[in-house]
């Protein structure tokens, strides 16, 4: 099928795209949703920084249990999704530079964690769907994986 066959994409009302490119790949198209637009799509329970929704953008997700793969792969823009809740998963989001962590599966973080969420600026949501499947939710609406960014730049995922 040629180019001009296809039908043409139509993206929904306030979602911005951009073209990201892969190494030895044709571009493809990657979404950016508002964490506010996120959290309505999973579900979510906003547990700390609800101000930061409207203005954060978000290109990327992460889903990961070890925070040395999240320090080694995430960047900016990023939202995490994480089954742990220790005060150790909001310090490495801080140190990668991560917009906002997503805890899935019905865990809550404890009230040291909400605090130092507080202090540092990042966001916290919370979604009942396991891991696998909001990162699935992530990706049907567009947001993209740390693979494109990770293996363009020559690092292996």
């Amino acid at each position: 099928m040629d180019d001009t066959a296809r039908p043409a994409l139509r993206w929904p009302a306030g979602r911005v795209r951009c073209r990201v490119a892969r190494r030895g790949a044709a571009l493809m198209e990657a979404m950016h949703l508002k964490l506010e637009e996120i959290a309505r799509l999973i579900r979510a329970n906003v547990i700390a920084g609800a101000d930061k929704l409207c203005t954060l953008d978000i290109d990327t997700a992460c889903g990961a249990d070890l925070m040395s793969d999240v320090l080694a792969f995430c960047h900016e823009r990023t939202l995490l999704l994480t089954g742990l809740t220790s005060p150790q998963v909001v310090r490495s989001a801080e140190v990668a530079g991560l917009s906002g962590i997503v805890f899935v599966r019905g865990k809550k973080p404890g009230d040291d964690v909400i605090e130092l969420a507080n202090a540092l600026g990042i966001p916290l949501l919370a979604t009942d769907y396991p891991m696998f499947e909001t990162c699935g939710m992530l990706y049907r609406a567009g947001i993209g994986g740390t693979h494109r960014f990770s293996r363009a730049e020559g690092t292996s995922c």
